[in-house]
């Protein structure tokens, strides 16, 4: 593993240890040369699975792009990036336990979106606005008013 400080190829596992519920090794290295500590991640390497894209079109599925949306929907918002990795480990988990070879982007955006939706309510309006394409402020006050009547019958929010 290439040193990110020096850019020396040798390093040296000083600590590893399971993350993300045993679905993911977390390494902590040291540089042979400069000794400069950097942390890296193994995974699981999944089979491909292609994306449908609205246009027919066909993609491999990928984390990272789910990712920059997911963060930029939380931008400023008091979550915590362990939350958001938690939660992102956990759509990939049920995206690939669906077991196929393909997967709507359809699919893969009402899942994401129930999971924002969890964590935080600002957060899904701002995905929610970009995902589903809102075009005027009528379609933003018809998604939050669905949002406040579903908190008011789950009692997470209150009236004042």
């Amino acid at each position: 593993m290439k040193c990110p400080q020096c850019n020396h190829e040798e390093s040296a596992v000083v600590d590893s240890r399971e993350a993300e519920e045993g679905g993911t090794i977390r390494r902590r290295r040291e540089c042979v040369k400069c000794k400069f500590r950097f942390t890296t991640y193994e995974r699981l390497e999944h089979p491909r699975l292609m994306v449908i894209k609205k246009d027919g079109s066909r993609e491999l599925f990928d984390r990272g792009k789910i990712a920059g949306g997911i963060y930029k929907a939380f931008y400023k918002r008091p979550v915590a990036a362990s939350a958001i990795e938690k939660m992102l480990d956990e759509i990939e988990r049920e995206v690939y336990e669906a077991n196929r070879d393909e997967i709507a982007s359809g699919e893969v955006g009402e899942l994401v979106m129930r999971h924002i939706e969890r964590l935080d309510q600002v957060a899904y309006i701002r995905f929610a606005a970009v995902y589903r394409e809102f075009a005027d402020l009528d379609t933003f006050k018809t998604e939050i008013q669905k949002l406040i009547t579903k908190s008011h019958n789950q009692g997470r929010i209150s009236t004042k």
